[in-house]
């Protein structure tokens, strides 16, 4: 998402154990030196173990190890160690491409094909290895008969070397006293401490030169946040810095500040020191923790637009029953209907009906932002907040003046199809929702998490929230909270299919195809899902930033629909404004 921004070939902080990405500390380097030693010293044999807290770096150590072997060495590598003996023999043989067919039944049988294996391996001068990673899982049994293995041996020289890497349970477990003999078999042991902070700061640096970054964007306050939420532990430093710079990419901003690195940090890590005990906020705040697992499981429902007011040749209240006139726009009954989709315009009425008034009149429009600059002072002050997440999903569907809607808007959120609508939810910034042009809910971080409705942006200045009166306040004054998630539905008919691809037919097809010729450029191949119409939408996709598979999927759908629509759109000032 944020590749491009940050000019990026690849993202630097993805957890998986990169070798590429490797970032050796002088702790790091003495534990992969320990190994190394273990492993090179030949007929001696015995066990090495090195042990750390969850995400300190032991499995890419292990890949670093394993990169670092001599041509001469063969090594089997052991990820899940919840095996019985004979299932772990199994796998040690397998690894080390000995057939274990018609002996897998039998535990001796599988041993003496392995003494087999290390002899003929030994006779050659070569060394064989087994590294079986999280082993403070292996059962005590198991345990045991890794330590029969290195009773292979000849008169000099033990056969089998093995690395045990395991969180610090695995020190434990072999202080047991039935397991004494494994212990006094290691020959190295070393556990990894997490990084110090000025070794977080040159791990970032490390990982975002080798993504292709010119500079790093992260400030020195934003490294200091970031050891200090982290621990210094590589794991978390990963996770927290790819969602700082989601958050980053956002705001817009190239820089990466502490107070979006303890933002991200919160969002991943969050505390219970941070829950409010004020009884009717706590209340507020349950409510909150509901809508954002509803958020969570968004998932698109299959389907296309249904009639909403206002879509039609004439607006219609939200209490009035649906029309079945064929005369309506094709977005407005687009499976039955025929007309044409240029014919869609605007309702009667605003699109956003407000259910109170503030005392003191209607909240400013949009037109007051750039006349009347507010101030940042409790323009989002708590309660006003937690009043607007409450009335979230009911503010959403009054956009669409389908106020009755807000339960079946929640329902597709919540996965459930065939309830009128689909919702998605994404991540992006300020630009990417400008370019819908749709009201979206903003997911907020902050004490606890919550929506709030959008409905314009001109300059650097936002207009939130609904029901108890909308506000015009700073984006800055958001993006304290905000760190790019959002939320946006649309009415849609039950039979639409989740995604439209090369050699589909159907009315879905011929809709997105008419769709497609109002686009810019216009799609002239006619209403067929062909080779070229595929092209059509991949470079669709491309000029919007989207994943470019030719597929028709939620994502690019609503790009696709969302300039068809006239009501309700986002107020929005010049593009230089924002």
């Amino acid at each position: 998402m944020y590749q491009q921004f940050f000019g990026l070939s690849e993202a630097p902080f993805s957890i998986t154990p990169d070798p590429a990405f490797v970032y050796l500390s002088p702790e790091h380097r003495d534990a992969l030196a320990h190994l190394l030693y273990g492993v090179g010293q030949g007929g001696a044999g015995g066990f090495v173990q090195l042990t750390g807290e969850v995400g300190t770096g032991k499995t890419t150590l292990c890949r670093c190890l394993l990169q670092q072997l001599p041509e001469d060495t063969h090594a089997a590598l052991v990820l899940n160690p919840l095996l019985t003996p004979a299932e772990l023999l199994a796998t040690i043989c397998e690894e080390l491409g000995i057939d274990t067919d018609g002996i897998a039944h039998s535990n001796k049988a599988m041993v003496d094909a392995l003494n087999a294996y290390l002899l003929a391996q030994h006779a050659r001068g070569h060394r064989v290895v087994v590294v079986i990673d999280e082993a403070q899982n292996l059962s005590p049994e198991s345990l045991e008969q890794v330590r029969l293995l290195t009773n292979l041996e000849t008169t000099k020289e033990k056969l089998l070397q093995m690395v045990l890497l395991g969180q610090p349970e695995l020190r434990q477990l072999l202080q047991r006293q039935n397991l004494r003999q494994l212990a006094q078999r290691i020959t190295a042991r070393y556990h990894l401490q997490p990084l110090g902070p000025e070794d977080t700061r040159a791990y970032v640096r490390h990982r975002m030169m080798v993504a292709g970054a010119q500079r790093s964007p992260f400030s020195r306050s934003a490294l200091r946040a970031l050891y200090q939420r982290s621990a210094g532990v590589p794991r978390l430093i990963n996770i927290i810095a790819d969602r700082a710079l989601a958050g980053a990419y956002a705001r817009e901003s190239s820089r990466v500040t502490a107070r979006l690195v303890h933002a991200a940090a919160d969002e991943v890590q969050p505390s219970e020191k941070r829950v409010r005990t004020n009884p009717w906020r706590t209340g507020a705040a349950a409510l909150a923790g509901l809508a954002l697992v509803v958020v969570s499981l968004v998932l698109w429902g299959p389907a296309w637009l249904e009639p909403a007011a206002g879509l039609g040749d004439t607006a219609r209240q939200p209490s009035e029953p649906r029309t079945s006139d064929r005369s309506e726009s094709l977005v407005a009954d687009p499976i039955a209907g025929s007309g044409d989709v240029s014919q869609i315009v605007q309702p009667a009425g605003p699109a956003l009906a407000m259910e109170e008034t503030p005392v003191g009149g209607p909240a400013p429009g949009l037109q007051a932002i750039a006349d009347e600059p507010p101030t940042v002072e409790d323009l989002l002050d708590e309660e006003w907040l937690d009043l607007q997440h409450v009335a979230a999903w009911r503010s959403l569907a009054r956009t669409w003046q389908r106020s009755g809607d807000a339960d079946a808007i929640k329902a597709a959120c919540n996965g459930m199809p065939g309830t009128g609508f689909a919702c998605l939810r994404d991540s992006g910034s300020w630009s990417r929702i400008r370019q819908l042009g749709l009201p979206v809910l903003l997911v907020l971080r902050g004490e606890g998490d919550r929506l709030l409705l959008l409905t314009g942006l001109e300059g650097d200045s936002a207009q939130v929230g609904a029901l108890s009166g909308s506000r015009t306040v700073l984006r800055s004054r958001i993006e304290d909270q905000w760190l790019g998630d959002y939320v946006l539905a649309w009415p849609q008919a039950p039979d639409w299919p989740s995604e439209i691809r090369r050699g589909d037919s159907g009315s879905a097809v011929e809709i997105v195809t008419r769709m497609a010729s109002l686009g810019n450029p216009p799609w002239r191949g006619g209403n067929r899902f062909d080779e070229g119409f595929e092209a059509w939408v991949l470079e669709f996709q491309r000029r919007h930033g989207l994943q470019a598979d030719g597929i028709i999927g939620p994502h690019t759908l609503v790009h696709l629909i969302a300039p068809t629509i006239t009501e309700p759109r986002l107020g929005v000032g010049s593009e230089e404004d924002s």
